[in-house]
């Protein structure tokens, strides 16, 4: 590696302050799994690392808000998330997804807003928090904004968040008594990166469906939804035979793309199948806590 300079702000202000726009080797660093995973492929070179472990703890924080939704800090570890009480009670999707991030170890440091930031259109988080109606807080010199999670992404490896700005805090709606589940498909380790991620929320009126969140991962250069399946599923009850035509309908709604994980028909043959596993799971994994 070239050398670069490694700074540790103790406060917000400072980190920000250390960021520049104007230089694509300064980058913010949580757990910095990906980032260093890049820099030893020698596809990154840094000037400055900003280290963000040693912030306030009230950034990693995670609690219930007034309105209900879940308030989580920018800089929580994965694996903190994955055990919180918190989340595991009234967002139980999130729980088990954070149990399929990667391995305990790169849970133990990465932080759910550098998982978000990054960019890499195989992330799990992405398309599960765009499901939810997730939204995140970016954090720069000029304040705060909000972002829709499903709106971060604008290309591979590519976010609307500036280079001088923190993802602070992600917002998730209740989920009260929605179903919602998350499948992805590996084609070598259970912990690698999917080749197919498919995140599902459903609004059930008795046994039909009043509404559907759909979000396909890792087939396109961006978290996608899957708004022909969507339209399909509206109003109806879920039959066999409608599952089936809602994944003809996703794989052709997608100009989905091949990489070392999964060829374009490969990925295509694996949404016609698992768009309808993962809406079943969702029913499943609702009625399971139920009659728990």
């Amino acid at each position: 590696m070239a050398p670069f300079e490694f700074v540790v702000p103790t406060t917000l202000p400072e980190a920000i302050a250390l960021l520049d726009p104007d230089d694509p080797g300064v980058r913010p660093v949580g757990g910095a799994t990906a980032v260093m995973l890049m820099m030893k492929a020698g596809v990154l070179q840094l000037t400055r690392m900003v280290s963000l472990r040693r912030l306030e703890a009230t950034h990693s924080q995670v609690s219930v808000g007034a309105d209900g939704h879940l308030q989580i800090g920018g800089f929580a570890t994965l694996s903190s998330l994955e055990h919180s009480p918190v989340v595991q009670e009234g967002w139980p999707v999130l729980t088990r997804t954070f149990k399929t991030l990667s391995n305990i170890r790169v849970r133990n440091v990465a932080t759910l807003g550098g998982n978000l930031a990054h960019g890499d259109p195989h992330m799990d988080m992405p398309p599960v928090l765009s499901a939810l109606n997730a939204s995140v807080v970016l954090t720069g010199p000029a304040g705060e904004r909000t972002v829709k999670v499903e709106d971060l992404y604008t290309g591979y490896y590519e976010t609307v968040v500036r280079r001088d700005e923190l993802i602070t805090r992600i917002m998730v709606p209740p989920q009260g008594r929605q179903h919602a589940a998350y499948m992805k498909v590996t084609t070598r380790a259970a912990h690698d990166w999917p080749a197919l991620g498919v995140a599902v929320v459903l609004d059930m009126a008795g046994d039909s469906v009043n509404g559907a969140s759909l979000i396909v991962g890792a087939a396109t250069d961006r978290p996608t939804r899957l708004t022909d399946a969507e339209a399909m599923l509206r109003g109806e009850a879920l039959t066999d035979e409608l599952l089936r035509a809602a994944g003809d309908s996703a794989a052709r709604q997608l100009d989905i793309v091949g990489d070392a994980h999964g060829s374009a028909a490969y990925k295509k043959q694996l949404l016609r199948v698992y768009l309808g596993r993962a809406i079943r799971k969702a029913i499943a994994a609702s009625d399971s806590k139920e009659h728990a």
